[in-house]
């Protein structure tokens, strides 16, 4: 028997672009409806017709039918073909004269033609308006490339959708060539750049419509896998984990939102009840994602009921090897261990490589321990962040980084040139015309140790530090909403802990945090500011710029080598 509708959600997503449609409908600008947007991008323009289209086409929108919603369409498309270049890409963006950006354009022009070609006469001269800025861009995404591992598939799922309302044999064959570099998923499920950003925006969306397009199964079972893997990283507050990011995300928490088609589609059509209930969680806060409801009409598979939700079994482990993170989930905290850093290997801070120094982060309901970071004053090489990371035993980790940094001898003979001129080398701290590579090393080693052994009520850390005497502090950053008890104020939102317990509550929800000296000098106390900080590592502050984080800090300090152990016990009434 077919699976029956959900007109409950059909009727949220049509108010969802009612929102967005209506008051455009009403007047696309404030100077009048035969006025062009100005100082609106590309993407918007056409993500805004695709909407007017879908609402026209509703029986459950306001707009359906309606002729203020063509005519604001029309205004649209003047101005999107208005910043159309002769190479039929789009202006405007950081990046020049790029195929992808504007395949994400064309990728909303095909689906709101597809609309609109449903439509009958009433949108015949939006559909021409259509079928012509999707023509004069064929040809450069044909032929044009990419510079992310997700603007393949955007790229390919552009051309597939060119290909569905236009036939053309080349724009699958270029298709196929696209896709036999192999799709970039892990054996965890994660997809090459680890961002729930481009997961849920880019990669997945596409990948789902080239297995429609183009009949491959392959494709929509690897979304599956990304979808099962992020299960795990659904965080208590909703959101997804984002710490082993190697994209912008990695710095900011993600709403689950984005998600929801993906999971509703993928819960239909499998049965899955676990991908039922990250749909309905992804919809607890409401629908307010203006293109869902253009998604159901594509997709109607996507308005059928969902299949009975199943209840997640707590407490939960998952350990991700090739992300080097691990989470363990019980009904009192959640907790997350992250040793997972491209900076040990790259040496340097990068767009497109994952750099967060947090290395855990726990949630106890409302009580959330944001991130807790170790700074160390080691030739300004920047925090801690773990090269290597061990399962030691079931929910009990080993995250390690050893680094180096030397004093060069004299160039041997045959190697110095009588101008004194050498070559500009970047040794991995500093770059100078030294020839670096050609000198003797004298080496300093310092290494750290983190061992942390997952609770259901929380976690316990032992971190050593070894090799010469330099400053530490470890730094814990809770999220607003509660202050630290028990240690001692500094100002500006920041805390000393010494030996003495502290707990940091919001409502009936609760950390606790001890630490003990095991080896080494006593914890600095608040007279030591210059130890109590977080410091980002020359890479941030050569430019000025930081990695820091903001909310309540409590800071733990001295000088190494040291080793230290700290508890953290949550209480939570969630």
């Amino acid at each position: 028997m077919p699976v029956p509708l959900d007109h409950e959600f059909g009727r949220a997503v049509a108010r969802a672009a009612d929102r967005q449609a209506a008051p455009l409908a009403a007047c696309p600008l404030a100077d009048g409806p035969d006025v062009e947007p100005v100082g609106v991008t590309h993407r918007v323009l056409a993500r805004r017709v695709k909407t007017l289209i879908a609402a026209y086409r509703s029986p459950d929108s306001v707009l359906h039918g309606s002729g203020w919603a063509v005519a604001a369409a029309k205004t649209h498309l003047r101005a999107l073909r208005a910043v159309q270049t002769a190479t039929g890409l789009f202006a405007g963006g950081d990046n020049v004269q790029s195929p992808p950006d504007s395949a994400f354009t064309v990728n909303d022009v095909c689906d709101a033609h597809v609309l609109a070609a449903g439509a009958g006469p009433g949108l015949r001269d939006v559909t021409d308006a259509l079928a012509e800025i999707a023509g004069a861009a064929t040809e450069s995404l044909l032929t044009g490339g990419v510079h992310t591992p997700n603007h393949r598939w955007e790229l390919s799922a552009a051309l597939a959708r060119l290909h569905r309302s236009f036939p053309d044999g080349r724009l699958l064959d270029r298709v196929e060539e696209w896709l036999a570099e192999g799709v970039d998923i892990d054996a965890e499920g994660l997809y090459s750049e680890r961002s729930a950003v481009y997961a849920s925006h880019v990669t997945n969306p596409s990948l789902l419509l080239l297995a429609d397009v183009l009949g491959r199964a392959d494709l929509q079972d690897a979304v599956e896998r990304n979808l099962a893997t992020t299960l795990d990283l659904i965080r208590p507050d909703g959101t997804v984990e984002t710490l082993h990011s190697r994209r912008q995300d990695q710095k900011h928490p993600f709403p689950l939102a984005p998600y929801l088609p993906h999971y509703r589609l993928l819960a239909i059509r499998t049965g899955r009840g676990d991908f039922a209930r990250a749909a309905l969680l992804a919809a607890a806060d409401g629908i307010d994602d203006s293109d869902l409801l253009a998604q159901t009409l594509l997709t109607p598979d996507l308005c059928r009921t969902l299949p009975a939700p199943v209840t997640e079994t707590l407490p939960r482990d998952r350990y991700l090897t090739t992300a080097r993170l691990a989470r363990h989930a019980s009904a009192t905290a959640h907790t997350v261990v992250y040793g997972g850093s491209d900076v040990p290997e790259h040496r340097r801070i990068r767009s497109g490589l994952a750099c967060n120094p947090t290395f855990l982060r726990l949630f106890a309901g409302d009580a959330v321990l944001d991130a807790v970071r170790l700074s160390r004053g080691f030739f300004d090489l920047g925090p801690f962040r773990a090269a290597d990371m061990r399962q030691l035993a079931d929910n009990r980790y080993r995250l390690t980084q050893a680094l180096t940094a030397a004093y060069y001898q004299p160039l041997a003979k045959n190697e110095r040139r009588d101008d004194g001129v050498y070559r500009l080398v970047d040794d991995g701290r500093f770059s100078a015309s030294m020839a670096f590579p050609d000198r003797p090393r004298d080496e300093v080693s310092h290494t750290t140790r983190v061992e942390v052994d997952l609770r259901d009520d929380g976690a316990d850390l032992r971190i050593d530090i070894s090799g010469p005497s330099v400053p530490w502090s470890l730094e814990l950053t809770f999220r607003p909403g509660g202050e630290p008890q028990g240690a001692i104020p500094l100002g500006d939102g920041r805390w000393c802990l010494t030996t003495e317990p502290m707990t940091y509550r919001v409502g009936d929800d609760e950390i606790r945090v001890e630490a003990a000296v095991e080896t080494g000098e006593p914890l600095a106390g608040p007279d030591r500011i210059d130890v109590l900080r977080y410091d980002p590592g020359q890479d941030h502050t050569v430019v000025g710029g930081t990695d820091a984080t903001t909310g309540n800090r409590v800071y733990l300090g001295g000088h190494g080598p040291q080793t230290l152990t700290l508890t953290l016990r949550a209480t939570s009434q969630a």
